[in-house]
């Protein structure tokens, strides 16, 4: 009975959690490639050339990167490492968490799981986002996540954006509409490919093991291929004189 109890409970708490989440913007695709190197290479410069400065990955070291990601360790070293000179530390901020906490009020947050805990769809629409917005102090906010406190540190890259009113919501009231204001040094479709290459390699922070269990996991499901006709001809051998 209470085992009833409590599987009922549950239910109606993911139910309303559900409903909860329903009221907001739908997420967009990051439509992520693990598997083009090219794009996590892209990514990863993106990452320590934009939020490193702020937003530690501790979690990550850049010799595994190099490793995985097919870079040499003299490029990594020359482009890549801008806190530390040994290529087996690992990807830390070079600010001090207490002036982190005094100059932004909060220390921001490590970025080695973020993917793992938030999704990629969600990273991805956060990063395409923001918006105008006079009100906040950082002159920004964004329609995924608002209030946010962090500033949008690729404005540079995608230019200005302004949140439509609801007259001129061209989705139809099925997502937030958002208007340029002044180009960046990207084009729309250039700046959502460079955001995709960055939650890609974000992604692939999160869990560096998913590249090799997909390299691994082609070998072990052409074995079990092989092993499958295999066994059905060494079936057919054992009964053919049943028949």
């Amino acid at each position: 009975m209470i085992r009833t109890i409590c599987v009922v409970l549950l239910w109606v708490y993911s139910s309303l959690s559900c409903a909860a989440g329903a009221g907001g913007p739908a997420l967009l695709d990051a439509n992520i490639n693990l598997s083009n190197k090219v794009s996590l290479q892209r990514g990863a410069r993106l990452f320590v050339n934009y939020c490193l400065s702020c937003h530690s990955a501790e979690y990550m070291r850049y010799s595994r990167m190099a490793a995985d990601l097919e870079l040499s360790e003299d490029a990594v070293k020359s482009n890549m490492m801008f806190t530390t000179e040994k290529i087996g530390e690992t990807m830390r901020v070079a600010m001090a968490p207490e002036d982190a906490a005094k100059w932004m009020g909060a220390i921001p947050p490590d970025l080695s799981v973020i993917a793992r805990a938030k999704g990629a769809d969600y990273i991805f629409s956060f990063l395409n986002g923001f918006y105008s917005d006079s009100s906040r102090s950082t002159g920004v906010n964004n329609v995924y996540y608002p209030g946010t406190a962090m500033p949008h540190i690729l404005w540079e890259l995608q230019g200005e954006q302004e949140l439509a009113s609801e007259s001129d919501d061209e989705h139809g009231g099925h997502g937030p509409a958002l208007h340029p204001v002044s180009a960046g040094t990207m084009s729309v479709s250039e700046y959502q490919n460079a955001t995709r290459d960055l939650v890609a390699f974000m992604v692939y922070v999160g869990e560096p093991a998913k590249l090799v269990r997909y390299r691994i996991g082609f070998w072990v499901i052409t074995f079990l291929l092989i092993l499958l006709l295999a066994t059905y001809l060494l079936k057919r051998e054992y009964w053919k004189d049943v028949h």
